[in-house]
Parts: structure tokens; sequence; C-alpha cells
């Protein structure tokens, strides 16, 4: 594995008006361009995913897995606005010298696919075999599916959406007034709203996962009043991810999420999913209460060669990071069909 920071000194302009004066973006590469350089699989991560997509799709990527280093050069980049490398409300502010903190400007999915397309550009990759993500990953990669045109031949979007409904933004807005709630939120340190982001998490949790898996993993054995196995783990998944992550990257990068809107400028939904060049694999999973599979099925029908597939799954959202046999099923039948 290859791990690498692309530098650029050219300001980004964003959807926002504000501008990224630098970008640093942090990435992974695994195995080898092929002469063609057709062999690239670039893969995009989730809220609080990082660049290393052979650890967290570990199942999926790897040797001896369905994207194997040996077949494909597999790329991986931190998002910026994330805390694992690449620019983030922790960087400096090369116009005031100090970190950005609460100043960091405002991302979208759009902006973040930008990003990676300076990326592309850099590597010199004219050819993009598929793009895959899940989530927020399979926003921008959706994104940037519809600005790529041919120089990408499949896109596969993981229970994600064309567009974020109120009800994921309601989900998102309730974890960022915890993080709002932590008194030590607004002060200009690293660890600022380290208490908020656990219940944040904690929040988050349960739009990942569904009832009835709660119900089964969770369930008690006796009769209680107090000390419930859904509240420790709850606690514990928030503990867990504050210890990793920070809360200005969590606040930064679920507002992009919530301003997911694939047709804006481009006269609506349907115009500009129908830009997409593609082939695109739209997949969903049966009990997902955060990206419905409905969503799914609303990309896969308004390209112009969409397929829908579906994740069976009794895990929920989650689904998608770790039903592997099925999501290598779904790949393998995607591309056969396309031989």
């Amino acid at each position: 594995m290859s791990q690498q920071v692309f530098k650029s000194a050219l300001p980004l302009v964003l959807e926002s008006g504000e501008e990224l004066p630098e970008l640093e973006i942090a990435f992974t590469t695994i195995g080898s361009l092929n002469p063609e350089k057709s062999n690239v699989i670039w893969v995009v991560h989730a809220l609080t995913g990082d660049a290393n997509a052979s650890e967290w799709w570990s199942g999926l990527i790897g040797e001896d897995k369905f994207y194997d280093p040996a077949d494909y050069f597999i790329i991986c980049a931190n998002l910026p606005g994330s805390c694992y490398g690449s620019t983030s409300p922790l960087s400096n502010n090369p116009k005031t010298g100090i970190p950005y903190y609460y100043d960091f400007p405002q991302l979208t999915p759009r902006d973040l696919a930008s990003c990676l397309e300076r990326l592309r550009k850099h590597l010199g990759l004219e050819m993009i075999h598929t793009l895959i993500g899940g989530s927020l990953g399979g926003q921008v990669a959706l994104e940037w599916s519809v600005e790529l045109g041919k120089k990408l031949q499949n896109a596969v979007i993981v229970a994600s959406s064309a567009k974020t409904s109120p009800w994921t933004i309601g989900f998102n807005e309730t974890q960022r007034m915890a993080i709002e709630s932590d008194c030590s939120w607004g002060e200009h340190s690293e660890t600022a709203g380290k208490k908020g982001l656990e219940t944040a998490r904690a929040i988050a949790m349960l739009s990942y996962r569904h009832p009835a898996d709660l119900a089964r993993k969770q369930k008690e054995v006796g009769e209680k009043l107090d000390h419930f196995k859904a509240s420790s783990y709850l606690r514990y998944q928030g503990q867990k991810l504050a210890k990793r992550f920070n809360a200005l990257s969590y606040w930064t990068l679920s507002k992009a999420m919530d301003s997911h809107d694939v047709g804006r400028g481009r006269g609506g939904l349907k115009k500009a999913l129908n830009q997409i060049e593609a082939k695109v694999l739209a997949i969903g999973v049966n009990t997902d209460l955060l990206f419905l599979p409905e969503e799914s099925q609303q990309i896969s029908a308004n390209v112009v060669r969409g397929t829908y597939k579906e994740i069976i799954s009794p895990a929920g959202h989650d689904a998608f990071l770790i039903e592997y046999q099925q999501l290598a099923y779904l790949l393998k039948s995607f591309y056969l069909e396309q031989s």
C-alpha cells in the first residue's frame, strides 16, 4: 500500500462562493496500473471513513477479494473536511496562519467531487473503470459521475441518494444539536465538542441499524429496571468514535451530506442523472432506514444505463459495510451483464 498526500496551491472555489485557498488530500493506492491504465477502481469513503479502504472494506478489497490489487489499481482519498490527513477544520488557514476551526468553509458533495477531480488530473488517470462509494461516499461518487462523462465506465452507488431527504437531514441536525450542547463547543481546540460527538454517534447508530437487528443483538436475558444492553452498546459506540474522530469534521461532513442535490443548477434531478454516461449500479438495502431503497431505485431509473440491485440484510444501513458476499455477487452480476 502506498500512502501519499497531494498538495495544491491553487484556490478551489466552492458552491457556496467561498474558497479553499490551498488543498491537501491524503490518499492511498494498492495494486498497479496496467499498461492501458484501464484498471482503476476509485473508492469513496462514508462520513467517518478514511483512505484505507482495504481495511474498512476488507471483505471486498484486498488479496483474493473481489477487487484484488493483483488485477486492479485501487485508490481511495480522504475527503477534505475529514480529520485523516486532508484539509479540514483543524488545518491551518494559510491566510491567517492558525487553524480554521469554526471558520472552515461549507462543503458540498459536489465540492468534494471537485477535489477528487483535481487529484485525478494530478495522477494523470484518464479513465476510471469503476467509481464506487456508499452513503456520503455514494453522494460524492454520483456528483463526480455527472462531471466525469466518458472518463468513467462504471459507477456503483451503494445505500445512498440523489438528494438528501428531510428524514436524513433531521437525523443529522439532531446530531449537530448534541454537539452544540457540549459546553466545550465553541472553544478553539481539537477536542471541542468531544462529549457531544459521543451523543451524536449514539443517535447516528440508531439510523444505521434496524430495530429488529437491535432487538436481536441487544436482547435482555431476565428482567431489568436499568443497565440495558442497548444503552451500553450506544454509549460504547459513541466513546469509540470520539476517540478516533473530530467533532468539527463530523459537523462539516454531516452538513455536506445535508446539502446534497445532484440536480442543483442542472435543471433538476432527472436531467442531472440523465447526463451520466457511465453504466450505473445503484444498490439499496432492504432494511435501510437512513437511505431508503426507493432512493437507490430513483437513481437507477433516471440514468441512461442504470441497474438496481438490493442487499437483503437485517443490519440496516450499515449492511453496505458488512455484507461482503452479497456485494461481491451483485458486482459480479453487474459486470457480467455488460460482457
